[in-house]
């Protein structure tokens, strides 16, 4: 089966982020999707360690030690960018004000649950971060995650094992294999990548996946 890269799923979520969105990107792998801005598009990345405006990672040569996202990894500044304090931060995640959110997940479940920030293990300790007000402040919340987990068990189930992040929040999942929107009837897959089948990605899923919607015919 044909699976992106960490770095072609970051870059197959830049392209479904509209011109003008402000958008904050979660820790780890959607941290890359400031990496692939479309010339043809301005978006405002935010990072609530209190950046507005977070540019591509930057060269080595050209590192700010003072310059750094919430996943502490050095970034870069568009110009107009700002900076500030978390208060102000959280109060733009929570009033609303950030038109996508970009965040990884443990599990999401059929109905959109979303559980990122506790799991099982007694060695990994819970870190909630931003997440939880993210969850519930964005207008809309994509999850960027591998398909499966290491053990290759399932990450998308008909409902989520782990502690909730947020109910009913995630509007659309980014995987290795697949895009697939949260809808009213399910789960509905949007893009295959590749030769993928939905028969094969559906043995890889811990939920009943409905199929792409046909085209409407030119005629």
């Amino acid at each position: 089966m044909m699976r992106l890269s960490n770095e072609d799923m970051a870059r197959r979520v830049a392209q479904d982020i509209p011109d003008g969105a402000y958008v904050n990107l979660g820790i780890g792998m959607p941290t890359q999707v400031a990496n692939f801005v479309s010339a043809d598009r301005q978006v405002i990345y935010h990072s609530e360690n209190g950046i507005l405006g977070v540019g591509p990672a930057p060269e080595p040569d050209k590192i700010d030690p003072d310059l750094i996202n919430a996943g502490k990894q050095y970034v870069t500044l568009i110009p107009g960018g700002c900076y500030f304090d978390n208060s102000e931060s959280f109060a733009m995640m929570r009033g609303g004000h950030l038109d996508i959110a970009v965040l990884g997940a443990f599990q999401v479940s059929a109905t959109g649950d979303l559980a990122n920030w506790a799991t099982l293990s007694q060695t990994l300790p819970p870190a909630v971060g931003g997440a939880m007000d993210l969850a519930v402040g964005a207008r809309q919340l994509f999850v960027l995650m591998r398909h499966n987990a290491k053990d290759n068990a399932p990450k998308i189930l008909e409902k989520c094992v782990y502690p909730l992040t947020g109910a009913g929040v995630v509007k659309r999942i980014y995987t290795d294999l697949a895009v697939i929107d949260v809808t009213d009837e399910g789960l509905r897959v949007r893009e295959l990548y590749g030769d993928n089948t939905l028969e094969e990605v559906q043995a890889l899923t811990g939920a009943k996946l409905l199929p792409p919607l046909q085209e409407p015919s030119a005629h």
